[in-house]
């Protein structure tokens, strides 16, 4: 169950209370039947394993360009071979 922090608009008497989502909001001071705020405070989050960071996104990328250009290599010299077969029968129309 959550914890939700109150304060007193009234006393400024300040308290946490676990309350479920369901339930509502309280909205009258147990200490002087004030108006009670909900208080919001930050949220600590760590983001931890590879991926995070923009230097773990640089290194895949460059290792993905690199395997993609050993891929387009390998193709284009096979192309190569293809395109002088390719370019003999279009010289052979002209």
């Amino acid at each position: 169950m959550p914890t939700y922090s109150y304060k007193c608009t009234v006393c400024d008497v300040a308290f946490d209370i676990q309350q479920s989502f369901t339930d509502s909001s309280l909205t009258e001071c147990p200490t002087c039947s004030g108006k009670l705020r909900k208080l919001f405070s930050a949220v600590g989050v760590t983001f931890n394993g590879s991926g995070f960071y923009r230097n773990d996104s640089r290194k895949t990328e460059k290792s993905s360009a690199g395997k993609a250009e050993k891929t387009v290599s390998s193709p284009s010299t096979a192309g190569s071979s293809g395109g002088s077969s390719t370019g003999t029968s279009t010289a052979t129309p002209s």
